[in-house]
């Protein structure tokens, strides 16, 4: 898939919107320096062309419950494509396990996973391992304190030069 081209507009809009997601149409044109009409017109291109893939609520998981946020470094077995697509199929599944990579380099696979606490984290290791998805060795990261988790990325500095 091909980068899509953006204009230094396009890259304040995207800017903005990862700041707040719930920007008004007419506070975002102020923002980026347009009428709200054609600034309406390229945030719309940029969903249609894929850019934008979504919105989401920040959640500040804290004030909801008590959790555990651990890293998995996850090395397979054996590396036949069935391997890897067994192993991605399976921790698609799992609700626990946020977001995963595949990686080059010494190790297939980093996960992060949120869960309950430690004890519910190791459930959910054993169950994995118990289910045959390919895990040779598995090493793990517990987040003891947060430094800094910006959900935004910096569009400016990848866009420079294109």
């Amino acid at each position: 898939m091909s980068a899509v081209k953006l204009d230094p507009i396009d890259l304040r809009i995207l800017a903005e919107i990862q700041r707040d997601g719930r920007i008004t149409k007419l506070a975002l044109a102020e923002k980026v320096g347009l009428s709200p009409t054609p600034c309406w017109t390229r945030l719309h291109r940029l969903q249609r062309e894929g850019v934008i893939s979504g919105y989401h609520a920040r959640l500040a998981l804290r004030r909801i419950a008590p959790f555990a946020m651990v890293f998995v470094e996850i090395t397979l077995g054996a590396h036949r494509q069935a391997d890897f697509d067994r192993f991605e199929r399976a921790v698609k599944a799992v609700p626990e396990v946020v977001a995963c990579w595949s990686l080059g380099g010494g190790i297939d696979y980093l996960l992060k996973v949120v869960a309950r606490d430690i004890d519910a984290y190791q459930r959910l290791i054993d169950r994995l391992l118990e289910d045959e998805i390919g895990i040779d060795r598995y090493f793990t990261y517990i987040v003891t304190r947060t430094v800094k988790d910006d959900a935004t990325v910096p569009v400016e500095v990848l866009a420079d030069g294109t």
